[in-house]
């Protein structure tokens, strides 16, 4: 068969490979699944109306297309083993058809045959079909590039630049790294800072928070502002002790976008040193305030907090709530991780913060439950009573949790030895390899005794009715 034309297939391959960002042999392969699809299709719709379609799923598997760049075409090859009797005109050739055009043929050598049908009877079906499929291949393609690229980035932080706006999401411009092509990201609302002004071609940092597929739009990125990861980026960039390890940043705690509107987004900092003359604070600060004033104006004027680490659990709980004057800090039920922090009249509120967010931030950072009292008011007594009313109900609460964990996991023991001894006497087909000869022939024997017909009736009888009774508990 003569080659297929495909006039200006060269540009076609250019113009996609351009429009996606997929290199050019990734477009030609895609291609040539596309087109062996569409001739399937056309092989197919030979049988429409006649009868039932003869091909089953893998019958193409021995096909393929071949693309002739310079001669801007393609053609469908079909290898074919050579073979005495043909019982498959797609599979096998006969010897003697061959010997025509290759006298050194032997049976069961392969050859490859141009079974290229004529453009006009390719059909619309079969064309449909063909850009169909290439379309999904693309996007394919498009969607494994992208998750190699962005799933194991040493770098979460990407700059984006924004393009539109769909719905209450930014639609992002974000690239992996230099010379890189540009894939869109989506910024969720949730995931906005409330003092961004997200204008066309403005530019931020945003935190790679996901990588994910969505039904009928392929891949997509999703990225935030709003995420911790974003504020620690920023401090390991503008302090250097952070990024030669004798300053680490032991945790993080941010409200970005708080539940009020009254009250404005805040990240508390906790950080701790490896070298004693390194004051880990001071290094994070800056001479001045310059260094986190970088961070803040990057997070367009949040608060930050930057408090020290302490493995002592007071210390570190007077810490996390600065700026706020603490007095005394009990921890009331360790365990539980409970702690009492009085403080001053005049830092009550302050210890609070608005609508509860210094000390619900203080909470996040320490891991602890943290209760303020007002120092002049506190009523040791009465508190710990009620404390002790608590930790009863916990450990009462833990007890039980722990009684049903031992009752699941003795149940689901009973339930394995019940299936075990099932098995040994009732072996199912795949058990019977391994059944050993010698029970088997000791349990005929000890079954041989001489017993009653009557006897005999009523054991079976019994047997069965509790093999059926265990069975069903075993199922329950």
């Amino acid at each position: 068969m003569a080659l297929v034309l495909l006039p200006g297939l060269n540009n076609l391959i250019e113009d996609i490979s351009e429009e996606k960002k997929l290199p050019s042999q990734v477009v030609e392969a895609a291609l040539r699944e596309a087109l062996l699809k569409g001739y399937e299709r056309y092989r197919r719709t030979l049988y429409l109306g006649i009868n039932d379609d003869p091909f089953e799923e893998e019958y193409f598997s021995n096909f393929d297309v071949g693309l002739d760049l310079e001669g801007e075409g393609y053609r469908v090859l079909a290898s074919k083993i050579i073979v005495e009797d043909v019982q498959s005109e797609d599979h096998q050739i006969s010897l003697d058809e061959v010997m025509q055009v290759a006298d050194d043929a032997q049976i069961g050598d392969t050859v490859v045959l141009d079974v290229t049908p004529e453009k006009e009877d390719f059909g619309r079906m079969a064309a449909a079909t063909t850009k169909q499929v290439l379309a999904q291949k693309l996007r394919d393609q498009q969607r494994r590039m992208i998750q190699e690229e962005f799933a194991d980035l040493e770098d979460p932080v990407l700059t984006a630049r924004v393009i539109r706006f769909e719905r209450q999401s930014v639609i992002m411009a974000v690239s992996s790294g230099l010379g890189r092509p540009e894939v869109e990201a989506e910024l969720p609302r949730r995931d906005q800072l409330p003092n961004d002004n997200y204008r066309a071609n403005a530019t931020f940092k945003v935190f790679l928070k996901e990588v994910s597929e969505i039904p009928r739009r392929g891949p997509q990125l999703f990225v935030s502002r709003a995420n911790a990861g974003l504020v620690v980026y920023l401090f390991e960039n503008e302090v250097p002790e952070i990024q030669e390890g004798s300053v680490k940043i032991v945790a993080v705690a941010r409200e970005a976008n708080p539940p009020s509107r009254s009250v404005g987004p805040r990240t508390k900092v906790a950080v701790d040193s490896i070298e004693r003359e390194v004051d880990p604070v001071g290094a994070c600060i800056g001479a001045r305030g310059s260094r986190i004033q970088q961070v803040v104006n990057e997070l367009r004027g949040e608060k930050i907090d930057v408090i020290r680490w302490s493995a002592d659990p007071v210390q570190y709980i007077c810490n996390s709530l600065s700026p706020a004057r603490v007095e005394v800090v009990r921890l009331v039920d360790p365990e539980g991780q409970h702690a009492h922090v009085l403080v001053p009249p005049d830092q009550l509120s302050l210890a609070i913060g608005r609508e509860g967010q210094n000390v619900r931030l203080a909470a996040r950072l320490t891991g602890w439950k943290i209760d303020i009292k007002n120092s002049q008011e506190y009523d040791q007594i009465a508190e710990d009573a009620i404390v002790s009313e608590l930790i009863s109900q916990r450990e009462e609460e833990e007890s039980l949790q722990r009684e049903a964990e031992e009752r699941i996991a003795a149940e689901q023991t009973a339930r394995a030895e019940e299936d075990a001894r099932l098995r040994e006497l009732y072996p199912l087909p795949e058990d019977e390899d391994d059944y050993p000869e010698e029970n088997m022939n000791n349990e005929i024997n000890e079954n041989s005794l001489p017993i009653s017909e009557n006897e005999t009736k009523a054991d079976e009888t019994n047997e069965v009715e509790n093999l059926s009774t265990t069975q069903e508990g075993g199922t329950r």
